[in-house]
């Protein structure tokens, strides 16, 4: 008995590990991007950073000051054999604005608008077509670029899993837990509203 169970151990100890694969994309706001695709089942994580700028290792600050070149953008890693790069694709598109081209919702500025950072031949031909479909249906422009990825730096600790933190910070609507104060600035940047305005029952991350 003891030697079966040792070489069930021995097996799947042995088993290699799925190798992750990542997308980039940024979707304004990135504490919103990032809490809905760590919802998405075959998602291992997802980080939120900076990238598509000039500026090395830039700050927040620097970054939603504007001048930068960056964008708010999240790396999302996620495993092949559970989600495809197409659905992480279609999921974006149907949770940002896409044919608005001056930032996302409440936040206006260059830090703020929609982008697809592709790394691969594969990737761009993916993004390229879940391009195509969001503009068919939606029958308008859309305006999110599709751009080689170039170096993603990593935000300030403050900025990770900010929508399920629990430090206590001061905000216009008073002292608020961080988890709080997220769902009190989704919901009035209108985030979900023009989304759903949008995508109607097709949005993933929108209920109601």
């Amino acid at each position: 008995m003891f030697r079966t169970f040792a070489l069930i151990a021995a097996t799947i100890l042995a088993a290699p590990i799925a190798r992750a694969e990542t997308l980039t994309v940024a979707g304004g706001c990135f504490w919103c991007v990032e809490a809905d695709f760590e919802s998405v089942p075959g998602v291992r994580s997802v980080v939120s950073g900076y990238t598509g700028g000039r500026t090395k290792n830039p700050s927040y600050k620097q970054v939603s000051r504007g001048g930068t070149g960056h964008y708010e953008a999240v790396r999302i890693d996620y495993d092949p054999a559970r989600v495809n790069v197409e659905t992480l694709l279609h999921h974006f598109f149907r949770s940002v604005d896409p044919t608005d081209a001056g930032g996302q919702f409440c936040d206006r500025g260059e830090s703020y608008r929609t982008a697809i950072f592709v790394q691969s031949g594969a990737q761009e031909a993916a993004a390229k077509a879940a391009k195509a479909d969001a503009q068919a249906t939606l029958g308008r422009n859309v305006v999110t670029p599709i751009l080689p990825l170039g170096p993603f730096y990593k935000a300030e600790a403050e900025h990770q899993d900010y929508y399920r933190g629990t430090n206590l910070i001061l905000t216009r609507f008073g002292p608020k837990r961080q988890a709080e104060a997220y769902k009190l600035y989704r919901k009035s940047c209108g985030r979900d509203q023009r989304v759903r305005q949008l995508w109607g029952s097709a949005a993933p991350f929108v209920g109601g």
